[in-house]
């Protein structure tokens, strides 16, 4: 991968570090791929180092069954990783900055001044001599789901003003951040005034089990607490109140006819994450977990898999469980993140778009 400084032009005064690899010669012809573009989207604990295993590995399987390997992207947003802070982020004693729409509106941006100048596409609006929409695979961990998710309906609200360059082919949805909750609020309240009977709670879960586990989902992920790119995630729950609405859009396919986009839907394995979550500094029981946050979750995630029409998969689609993986899939399991990815882009070629 080679490493790059990007200053938008909507952001001048920081720069973005993203990372690219292009595929290897100039003859593309004949090549299924030469007009697609992988794009990662981290969550927000792992920067864009942290796909370095899942590139190697499909890169690696892509090499040894002769395959062509599309181009990779890779990036930190704002604030994370090796990228500068937001420049549009004033200062204030309160931690919160740009906000989903920001990170959007700098991804289509970002994508913009790549496609043009790092890969030398010319976009159907621009004049002259006109190239296909580039084709775009993303594949998201955590909270670059629900961004993912906002990208795609602003392509679309573009692509209706006649503003194209890039269609949205594809997604790899792992372990989605759950982004309609406070996460607080997923357990049961023993001190609230409705609150039943302690003999009423699933087996192996307490009070004092449950006090505990609402105090280290406030600490650490309710939508209040800040992090270093000073994202605001406040109004996330207003953004994306459902999880199987607004659909995902579809696109124009190469003969002009709508094809609905492929979409695989990872979530982690639930024994593995309770046990990562028994560890500090997190110390939340395996009980707790397994009895609210994986069921909450899990049904998060059959929600997601109706972003799409079952027409689109063929069947319906279920959840695909990544075996002894806990949040951070790619981490975790390179490997099976890379698999996935080939066969979105096998299911890709075999589409013919």
């Amino acid at each position: 991968m080679e490493d790059l400084r990007i200053t938008l032009d909507t952001k001048p005064g920081a720069s973005l570090h993203a990372s690219i690899l292009r595929p290897a010669g100039d003859d593309h012809k004949g090549n299924p791929l030469s007009n697609t573009l992988i794009v990662f989207l981290n969550g927000l604990a792992l920067p864009s180092a942290g796909w370095s295993g899942v590139i190697e590995r499909l890169i690696a399987l892509h090499k040894e069954h002769g395959q062509p390997v599309p181009t990779l992207f890779s990036y930190d947003r704002y604030g994370q990783g090796k990228s500068d802070p937001d420049p549009s982020d004033k200062e204030s004693d309160l931690p919160y900055g740009h906000d989903a729409r920001s990170v959007v509106a700098d991804l289509h941006q970002l994508l913009t001044q790549v496609v043009q100048s790092e890969l030398s596409h010319r976009p159907q609006n621009d004049g002259g001599e006109q190239e296909a929409d580039l084709r775009l695979v993303l594949v998201c961990n955590s909270i670059g789901c629900p961004l993912a998710r906002l990208f795609a309906a602003e392509q679309h609200s573009r692509r209706q003003k006649q503003q194209p360059s890039f269609h949205i082919a594809a997604y790899l949805f792992l372990d989605s951040m759950i982004a309609n909750t406070d996460f607080v609020s997923l357990f049961p309240d023993p001190d609230s005034e409705d609150f039943g009977n302690e003999t009423d709670l699933p087996s192996g879960v307490t009070l004092t089990d449950l006090r505990h586990a609402r105090a280290q989902f406030r600490r650490f992920f309710h939508p209040t607490v800040p992090n270093q790119e000073r994202f605001d995630r406040r109004g996330m729950r207003q953004l994306l109140p459902d999880a199987d609405q607004p659909p995902l859009p579809s696109y124009a396919g190469a003969g002009g006819e709508s094809l609905p986009p492929l979409l695989t839907v990872v979530g982690h394995d639930w024994d593995e994450f309770a046990r990562q979550s028994e560890q500090p500094p997190f110390t939340v029981s395996s009980a707790i977990t397994n009895s609210y946050m994986n069921t909450a979750w899990g049904a998060y995630n059959e929600g997601l898999t109706r972003l799409v029409p079952v027409t689109s998969q063929g069947s319906p689609q279920e959840v695909k469980i990544a075996k002894g993986c806990g949040h951070f899939v790619q981490k975790d399991d390179p490997g099976f993140v890379a698999a996935e990815i080939n066969g979105i882009l096998d299911a890709l070629v075999s589409r013919g778009q």
